[in-house]
């Protein structure tokens, strides 16, 4: 089993038919990936189970339906911070 830490960004906005996988990777890109997302005050959600499957998606595709569910949720938990931010 691989220990290494991963990583992958989603991108979605309002006409998207679907989230989409904009990086994704293992080891040192995966640190990449979060410095990145810290650096841009990016919200950062960790999830083991949903990052192995998503750095399973070629970056630059959508994400699988199958998927929907648990990213809806994400996306749902990160407006709900912005909102809370914003107060």
């Amino acid at each position: 089993m691989d220990k290494r830490k991963k990583a992958a960004a989603l991108r979605y906005e309002d006409g998207y038919e679907a989230p989409m996988v904009t990086a994704a990777g293992m080891g040192c890109i995966a640190d990449k990936i979060i410095e990145n997302a810290k650096n841009s005050n990016v919200p950062i959600v960790y999830n083991k189970e949903l990052t192995d499957l998503l750095t399973n998606v070629d970056v630059g595709n959508a994400i699988p339906m199958d998927l929907y569910d648990a990213v809806a949720k994400v996306i749902a938990y990160v407006m709900s911070m912005d909102k809370k931010a914003s107060k």
